[in-house]
């Protein structure tokens, strides 16, 4: 189990590498990587901000580039490594592109399909379900979302306080 872990966090610190892309951009710091023999064939990390475009989460984009690459749309062979656990669009995904294995940095209890609002991935009513790890590198994961909305509400006061300044001149 021990090398199955340091795998697992191989691979995660990579989809870290592509959430700090997302937060360095002003996006949610969300990441994922997509392995295939032990090989990253798809990256991908949040941009719907950026992109102006709903589909334009860490997953998607990830899930495209390994769809791309391997030449199928179906990953029956991929693990799909993320930071945040999926939200119903890319659970949904996840489920479609036959992926077998999701690895999870941290759960979000808001708007999580992968255990917390509802479980998408192991659905035994799917025609695929999937094997689900959580927890891999989780304080890493929480760390970097925490930081971004805490900046972000500094952010957010500081601009509110700047307009209300201006107005009052």
């Amino acid at each position: 189990m021990a090398a199955v872990t340091s795998i697992h966090e191989k691979y995660m610190r990579e989809a870290l590498k592509q959430a700090k892309k997302a937060y360095a951009l002003g996006e949610v710091p969300i990441g994922c990587v997509i392995v295939h023999e032990d090989k990253i064939i798809g990256r991908g990390y949040n941009r719907r901000n950026t992109d102006k475009n709903t589909l334009s989460h860490a997953e998607i984009t990830a899930i495209n580039k390994a769809s791309k690459k391997i030449g199928d749309w179906r990953l029956e062979d991929c693990t799909l490594y993320v930071t945040l656990e999926p939200c119903q669009m890319c659970a949904g995904a996840i489920v479609q592109a036959r992926i077998p294995e999701v690895v999870m940095g941290c759960m979000n209890p808001k708007a999580g399909c992968a255990g917390s609002i509802l479980n998408i991935l192991e659905m035994p009513e799917f025609n695929h379900q999937v094997t689900v790890y959580r927890g891999i590198l989780e304080q890493a994961c929480s760390d970097m979302l925490k930081t971004f909305f805490s900046e972000l509400r500094i952010r957010n006061k500081q601009e509110k306080e700047a307009r209300k300044a201006t107005l009052s001149s």
